[in-house]
């Protein structure tokens, strides 16, 4: 039997030029039998042909078995040509004129009916699934160049969107969801497809393709790992409780100058108790996160994160334990709302805004007097929901009064309801609006800074020291300065300050905020803030000999001198973000510029976290509980992660935060608040150049006077606590007793519970109100 030597010719390109394939100088094949080619390093016989035979060499492909004696030259060359072969065969793609008759050589002009059809789509065949997929610079020069493919098949568009929709209803997919760009992604995917494409199987999305995506994921979130390095990061983390399968879970994000980071969930049900176990957890992120990179560690107030807050502090001396912002300003805001005057004006706002809401006729006379504007609705939400929703009704005050006292409403049938009756009794109520006017004085600063440190954009490090004083300056002029009306807030302001959420990071931050620092030299120089600011110097600087030439840096900081006293330094002090200023005019101090960047980059809260709670409720229902845990995690590891990448695309982080907002809150929340009277709307006519004001109105109806509870309509005991603002915690009134009252009076009607309270139109002061 003779054998054909490996010197045969083949592998001719496209192009009419012959050259050598070299995969057959390295084997033998049989003359009767061209499939079969014998190995000469190993002599192993391969079927298959000659691409089969390059794989046994080359070792790339699982279904055959690897030469164990091919020379490494003689792999690179068989991989060389391969590169080489499928870069022509994709510029051969790329320089495809497409054909517009059907018939090649006919002569158009004899056959008109032809040339009409000869524009029109080609139906695919089977030999289509073999062709090189469209590149994408291909697919956009389609939409610019119709003319050339011809118009496309708008019957058959309109059939394959109709499928499309069908799925989405038939599955229950919100309709937003076209707006993903991965939904575009997909469609022109099955598109270069074809004909024949088998959708994945359940399984398939479930582990494999989900596998992928995690990796996918993970390969993404690396040049946010690696920035982590350079500019430090916080490990934020927050538990909630899943009610679907009774489990605690607790989240973990990490937040970097670039963005958040979501890194996984872990279920705690037997450890969300013990602070020792919690410790563990939380040093077990720090070992992941890398502790070098690590800044600070953000959790909630509950008294067992403090705890393992405080175990996490002893056993890394080089980063710091702080509650989230976002939670002691919110219990600042349940405390406040205890009062006697800001609770029983939150309960009747939540009275009056769930009667109206719950009759539809009702709603729609609301909108005709409002002008179409809705009343928030309350919600369970994570912040100041009740207070936002009291400023709505401030801002509708004069509307929502025309509307119970016009012929519309009294020829109705709402003044013959009871629930009605009352509704118009609190709308004309002078002592309603004045307790709504109070709490709003009280709260609106306070809501301005919950907003700016529950941002994810924007780090509020270097501004929540300032934001406070300003804060509580602002509460104070809204009173005219008479300390005995905002005493008592004060207390509860600084008792969460003090014991949780003073801490040096934020001393420090405020020290090194150039726009804070060289307007105010003198608060930043105070023996409180500079202590925070060395403390943190000490510990995030574990080298002596790099605080010592921080300590040096810090006098040019000071002193405005080398590239801080540069023009355009003095002039951006106020307009860029502390962080971007320090990255481009701290060269003169390199040391202290890599630690205030590192401070002023870090954000304040965990909200982030929480913000995660709404994909596990999207993923983990009623009747899709079965999910397992580690499932459960990688689904919402790829799709939070995902929308954390659109979110900080969409807008601009470099922006800083204006203080200024926080003195002009109580306008955002109250409407106009300038005037010298705190009732000018209850000195507004009833009605345009008439005498009766709003006021005369209230009297002349009895607003004022109490409404008495029959044995019939008296309220049960167990429905009197209905509406009143919750606490999260019923732990803080036994730590901190209750919270303060203004005045011990307690009302004749226990359906009530009003304290009535009054606003002197000029000096803005309180009191019992006249009987």
């Amino acid at each position: 039997m003779s054998y054909t030597g490996g010197s045969s010719q083949g592998g001719a390109t496209q192009g009419g030029a012959s050259e050598i394939d070299p995969g057959r100088k390295y084997g033998i094949s049989l003359p009767n039998n061209r499939n079969k080619w014998t190995c000469i390093f190993c002599r192993k016989e391969t079927n298959g042909g000659v691409s089969r035979l390059k794989h046994h060499l080359v070792g790339d492909s699982t279904s055959v078995i690897k030469c164990p004696t091919c020379p490494e030259h003689v792999k690179v060359e068989l991989r060389d040509y391969a590169i080489k072969k499928a870069e022509e065969r994709a510029a051969q793609a790329m320089s495809y004129e497409p054909v517009l008759n059907d018939i090649d050589g006919e002569d158009v002009e004899s056959e008109p009916k032809q040339r009409a059809n000869s524009t029109k789509r080609k139906k695919r065949g089977p030999l289509d699934r073999f062709v090189t997929s469209t590149p994408p610079d291909i697919l956009q020069g389609r939409k610019d160049m119709k003319y050339v493919f011809g118009p496309p098949d708008k019957e058959l568009r309109s059939k394959t969107c109709a499928a499309i929709a069908r799925w989405f209803y038939d599955a229950g997919i919100p309709f937003n969801a076209v707006t993903y760009g991965s939904f575009k992604e997909m469609t022109e995917s099955i598109a270069q497809y074809g004909l024949g494409l088998k959708p994945p199987s359940m399984h398939e999305l479930r582990v494999p393709l989900l596998q992928r995506e995690v990796q996918n994921t993970h390969t993404m979130l690396l040049a946010h790992k690696n920035g982590w390095s350079a500019k430090g990061c916080s490990i934020m983390s927050d538990g909630w409780r899943d009610s679907v399968v009774q489990k605690d879970i607790v989240n973990f994000l990490v937040n970097s100058p670039k963005s958040f980071v979501f890194i996984k969930s872990k279920e705690v049900s037997e450890v969300v108790k013990d602070a020792t176990l919690l410790f563990k957890l939380l040093d077990e992120m720090v070992e992941e996160v890398g502790e070098k990179n690590v800044v600070q560690v953000i959790t909630d107030n509950a008294s067992n994160y403090v705890k393992a807050g405080k175990l996490l502090e002893a056993k890394r001396p080089n980063l710091y334990w702080t509650p989230c912002a976002a939670h002691c300003l919110d219990l600042m805001l349940e405390d406040i709302g205890k009062l006697e005057p800001v609770k029983n004006a939150l309960k009747k706002c939540i009275f009056m805004n769930g009667y109206i809401y719950c009759r539809v006729s009702l709603v729609n006379m609301m909108r005709r007097f409002t002008n179409q504007h809705n009343l928030h609705r309350p919600a369970v939400t994570r912040f100041a929901t009740l207070f936002i929703t009291m400023s709505q009704f401030h801002i509708q005050q004069s509307n929502l009064k025309k509307m119970v006292t016009s012929d519309e409403w009294n020829k109705s049938k709402w003044p013959k309801e009871a629930g009605a009756k009352k509704l118009k009794q609190y709308i004309l109520q002078d002592t309603f609006w004045r307790n709504v006017a109070y709490a709003l004085k009280l709260t609106g600063p306070l809501v301005k800074v919950l907003r700016m440190v529950d941002g994810d954009k924007k780090p509020a490090m270097g501004y929540i020291y300032a934001a406070m004083d300003r804060a509580k300056e602002a509460i104070a002029r809204s009173f005219k300065m008479k300390q005995e009306k905002y005493e008592n807030v004060f207390e509860i302001i600084d008792r969460r300050w003090n014991c949780q959420l003073h801490q040096p990071l934020h001393a420090a931050g405020y020290f090194l905020n150039p726009a804070i620092h060289y307007a105010n030299p003198a608060d930043v120089s105070c023996e409180e803030v500079e202590t925070g600011l060395y403390n943190c110097i000490n510990r995030l600087v574990p080298d002596s000999e790099t605080q010592d030439k921080v300590m040096l840096e810090l006098d040019l900081f000071k002193k405005a001198a080398g590239l801080f006293g540069h023009n355009m330094a003095i002039r951006q002090r106020e307009m860029k973000a502390p962080a971007d200023w320090w990255s481009t005019y701290g060269s003169s101090a390199p040391n202290l510029r890599d630690f205030a960047v590192k401070v002023l980059s870090l954000t304040c809260s965990a909200s982030g976290c929480e913000r995660n709670w709404g994909v596990f409720e999207l993923l983990h229902t009623k009747r899709r509980n079965r999910l397992a845990q580690h499932r459960l995690n990688d689904m919402v590891f790829v799709k939070y992660n995902r929308s954390l990448q659109r979110r900080m695309k969409r807008s601009d982080a470099t922006d800083p935060i204006l203080l200024e907002e926080i003195d002009e809150s109580n306008e955002w929340l109250m409407g106009q608040m300038e005037g010298d009277s705190d009732n000018d709307e209850l000195d507004d006519p009833v009605l345009e150049n008439e005498d009766p004001t709003w006021s005369a109105e209230s009297e002349a109806t009895g607003a004022e006077e109490h409404t008495y509870a029959t044995r019939g309509t008296k309220a049960s005991a167990a429905e009197k606590g209905k509406g009143v603002a919750s606490s999260s915690t019923q732990t803080r009134e036994k730590r901190y007793g209750p919270g303060p009252s203004i005045l011990s009076l307690v009302d004749i009607d226990e359906d009530e519970d009003e304290l009535e309270i009054d606003l002197e139109p000029e000096a803005g002061g309180f009191g019992q109100d006249e009987e």
